[in-house]
C-alpha cells in the first residue's frame, strides 16, 4: 500500500457525492480512464492536493479538507494526480496553506522543467523566469512580455509538430496543467497572474514542439512543489 492524499469538502464528499471519512474504503473495477468510474483518485503528496486542485476538484480551499490515505497506485496521470482500485481514507490531516507567490513559483518551475531543446525564444524566457525568481523583476510588463513570446513561438508550431510533439511529450502536458493550476489561482493579482499565465504559455510552446518532446525525461512535481512553497 502506498501512502496517499485526496482533497474533498467540507462534508468529505467528491465528485458525484462520494463520502469520504475516517477509515472509508471505495473498491472499483480499474477499467476505462483515469477520470472514470473505475478509479478513486489520489494525490502523492499534501502540497500537490493544494496546487493542482484548480485543475481537478475546484473545491474551496477555505472549507476543503485533507486526509491521508493508503491504496495500491493502478495509474498514473503523470504524477498530476494517480488512480486506485482499493484506497481508504485514514485521517484528516492539516490543509498546506499555499501563497500566490509560491503558487506563481511552482508555476514557473514546472515551466523550466520541460524546458528541453524548444528553440523558440528559450534564452529570453529563462532570463525572465530567473529575474521573477530572484526578485529582480516581478513587473506584470515583463511577464507579459514573456508570454507573448512564448504564445507567438506555439502558434507557429506547424500541425505535424504539434501532433508529435502531443504523442511524445506527456511530461510537458502534465507541466502545461500544473502551471495553468498556478494561473488559476493568482488572477486576483495582476502582475502575479501575469507571471503564472507566461509560465503556462511558455509550457504549451515547448509542448507544440517535437524536438524538445522527444527529448523530454519525467519531471518530479512533489520535488517542484516542495522547492517551491520553502
Amino acid at each position: 500500500m502506498t501512502t496517499l492524499y485526496k482533497l474533498t469538502k467540507a462534508d468529505g464528499t467528491t465528485y458525484g457525492g462520494c463520502q469520504w471519512g475516517k477509515g472509508v474504503q471505495h473498491l472499483t473495477g480499474g477499467k476505462g480512464d483515469l477520470c472514470g468510474p473505475g478509479w478513486t483518485h489520489w494525490y502523492t503528496h499534501p502540497l500537490l492536493a493544494v496546487l493542482l486542485n484548480p485543475i481537478h476538484g475546484r473545491f474551496d480551499l477555505s472549507t476543503a479538507l485533507l486526509w491521508e490515505g493508503e491504496g495500491t497506485v493502478g495509474a498514473n496521470d503523470h504524477g498530476l494526480k494517480v488512480g486506485c482500485t482499493d484506497g481508504r481514507t485514514l485521517r484528516q490531516i492539516p490543509l498546506p496553506e499555499v501563497t500566490i507567490e509560491q503558487r506563481v513559483k511552482f508555476a514557473i518551475l514546472c515551466s523550466l522543467a520541460v524546458k528541453g531543446r524548444w528553440r523558440g525564444g528559450a534564452a529570453a524566457y529563462t532570463r525572465w523566469a530567473g529575474a521573477w525568481l530572484d526578485g529582480s523583476d516581478r513587473s506584470a510588463r515583463a511577464a507579459y512580455a514573456a508570454a507573448a513570446r512564448a504564445a507567438d513561438a506555439a502558434a507557429r508550431a506547424d500541425a505535424a509538430a504539434y501532433a508529435a510533439a502531443y504523442a511524445a511529450a506527456a511530461r510537458a502536458d502534465a507541466a502545461y496543467a500544473a502551471a495553468y493550476a498556478a494561473a488559476a489561482y493568482a488572477d486576483a493579482a495582476y502582475a502575479d497572474a501575469a507571471a503564472a499565465y507566461a509560465a503556462a504559455a511558455y509550457a504549451d510552446a515547448a509542448y507544440a514542439d517535437a524536438d524538445a518532446a522527444a527529448a523530454y525525461a519525467d519531471i518530479d512535481l512533489i520535488a517542484i512543489a516542495e522547492e517551491a512553497c520553502r
